[in-house]
């Protein structure tokens, strides 16, 4: 590879990577609606599936129970 082929396949990688970059860093969190209802019930769903243990899934029905008063 001769001296200017590299110089120019340097100055293309570097603008490639250049775009990948953002000049904003803000993360905006999603936007859901969900029934107190519907969390609950997913809760269940989740203990009863075994993916969460019943203390894990008492004190997220509190959570959630908390949060909505």
């Amino acid at each position: 590879m001769t001296r200017s082929s590299l110089c120019v396949w340097i100055v293309v990688a570097a603008t490639g990577l250049a775009g990948c970059s953002s000049s904003s860093t803000d993360v905006l969190a999603p936007t859901v609606n969900v029934s107190i209802g519907q969390q609950l019930i997913d809760l269940m769903k989740a203990r009863d599936a075994g993916a969460i243990s019943e203390q894990e899934y008492q004190a997220q029905t509190r959570r959630v129970i908390d949060t909505a008063k």
